[in-house]
């Protein structure tokens, strides 16, 4: 090795290195440039070699070039001159460079020499504005986005936030953004849905990103709530939170992200949301009175001949006219227009199911998944959700449309009724059904309400009975009759476990497709 450093010579280095490096006689003359100096001031080797240092420097500059000559020889030692010096250098095409310049004495074969590092400062200057630049309009973007930033330490349970976030979680700036004070300012309803969404992106086989809605409460309120159970106003703000877990040693040690206040957008979607049902119930019992209207129609007249035959026959047997033939001709006819009445209804259904669709094979907890992010889309989406799915389920037999909006409806009513008794944790599971012979696919639909009376219980599948001021008593008795037609069957669990502090359980079974 020491060997082969001897053998390297100094013209070596000097073409190799990475710095822009000038090599100056003792009369200020340049007797070598490396590539690097050549191309910062666009000289060839030909055009530089012999040219005076002060001819690389402007005119206005040439006496202060002078005395840093003159004051450099008397005391020939390393030391750096900044641009702060006006120190600029001319390139071949006349335009000029800042730069930061450092001397450097040497002595080669008996003879003084200096080497000249120059470094330019326009581009660190560019480099730096464009910085400056960038930060500034992602601090705008930020404002005007309403953004919040945070950098939690897993490891540590440390919190580093901007003032957003403290405005956010309603804490003083004075006071200090703990770990513990982050995790309080989460809506106690909400925790377990943002754990859950964490616990999911914590692999660090995964990407670590994540995005999670959840409120928060302001901590100042908390106190007042808990004098005055009455006034419950915990100042609720929606926030969407998007960020990643970065990991070390394969484990969750650090996570960033951005919040953003979208409390306008819940209340609008909420807004909207309360419309779109009233519509659809308006729509409903519209549907409802039209159909009962034909019903009528269709009835009428066969139950009316029904009635008169009947009343015929008993006016002859009221009367000791027991005549045989004319009793056989009003029974026969009573029996004429009953089956009429029956032909009409089946006509009239056969109208209203016209276009139905056809079972197929399906992925059941695809349709699951499916049927919870529309019911989140339709009803209120601030409920704690258990998905409990069996891993590689055979697909089964059903109408994908019919048994979602089964599921759909299942759902709606479980997130409406618990959310008339405050808190909401839905359960969703699927697994395989084994009873009497049957292989079947069972899905639980579960809430965390008050579940029904007994009396609500039995009615519960008749038509038009309903516990909603704004239903129309359809809904279970359509589900019903859709999974049925799928070759399943729906049921209500009127016994819920109570361990589970489950308030309602409905189930429905599927065929396995073959």
């Amino acid at each position: 090795m020491t060997s082969l450093l001897k053998s390297m010579s100094f013209m070596t280095l000097f073409d190799v290195v990475a710095d822009a490096m000038l090599l100056v006689d003792d009369v200020d003359h340049v007797v070598q440039a490396n590539p690097v100096a050549r191309d910062m001031l666009g000289y060839s080797q030909d055009e530089i070699i012999g040219l005076k240092v002060e001819a690389l420097i402007p005119s206005r500059y040439h006496n202060h070039h002078r005395h840093q000559r003159i004051s450099y020889a008397k005391n020939p030692e390393s030391r750096p001159i900044s641009s702060n010096e006006n120190l600029c250098v001319l390139t071949h095409s006349g335009q000029e460079l800042s730069v930061n310049m450092a001397l450097h004495p040497m002595d080669i074969k008996g003879k003084s020499f200096t080497l000249m590092t120059l470094h330019t400062v326009d581009t660190l200057f560019r480099t730096e504005e464009a910085l400056h630049i960038s930060e500034d309009i992602l601090r705008h973007a930020k404002n005007v986005a309403g953004l919040g930033v945070y950098d939690i330490s897993i490891k540590y349970k440390t919190v580093h936030c901007d003032m957003r976030l403290y405005e956010l979680w309603g804490i003083s700036p004075n006071e200090e953004m703990t770990y513990e004070k982050f995790l309080a300012g989460i809506h106690p309803e909400d925790r377990q849905l943002r754990d859950a969404v964490l616990s999911q992106v914590s692999h660090p086989n995964g990407t670590g990103e994540y995005q999670v809605e959840y409120r928060v409460i302001n901590p100042a309120n908390t106190a007042a709530i808990s004098k005055n159970e009455a006034l419950i106003d915990y100042s609720e703000r929606w926030i969407l939170s998007i960020g990643k877990i970065f990991f070390s040693n394969g484990l969750p040690a650090q996570c960033v992200g951005v919040v953003q206040d979208i409390t306008e957008r819940k209340l609008h979607e909420k807004n909207l949301r309360g419309q779109r049902v009233d519509m659809e119930s308006l729509a409903l019992k519209q549907v409802a009175a039209q159909t009962v209207s034909a019903i009528a129609h269709e009835l009428n007249q066969p139950l009316a001949a029904i009635s008169a035959y009947s009343e015929v026959a008993l006016h002859n047997i009221a009367a000791g006219k027991g005549d045989m033939a004319q009793l056989a001709t009003a029974f026969e006819r009573c029996v004429a227009q009953a089956q009429r009445a029956g032909k009409s209804l089946h006509e009239l259904l056969e109208f209203l199911n016209k276009g139905e669709l056809a079972p197929e094979p399906i992925d059941l907890n695809n349709i699951v998944r499916e049927a919870i992010t529309s019911a989140k889309n339709d009803v209120h989406d601030a409920f704690n959700l258990i998905l409990n799915l069996e891993n590689n389920l055979q697909p089964v037999l059903g109408n994908r449309i019919q048994v979602q909006k089964v599921l759909i409806n299942l759902i709606r009513n479980a997130v409406e009724a618990m959310l008339s008794q405050g808190g909401a944790t839905l359960t969703v599971s699927v697994k395989t059904y084994k009873a009497e012979d049957l292989n079947m696919a069972q899905v639980t639909v579960q809430d965390s309400g008050a579940g029904l009376n007994h009396e609500m219980a039995n009615r519960i599948f008749e038509p038009f009975f309903t516990t909603k001021s704004k239903g129309i008593g359809m809904g279970l008795t359509i589900s019903r009759a859709l999974i049925e037609a799928n070759g399943g069957q729906l049921w209500l669990d009127q016994e819920p476990s109570k361990k589970n502090n489950a308030g309602t359980s409905f189930h429905f079974t599927l065929p396995f497709a073959a």
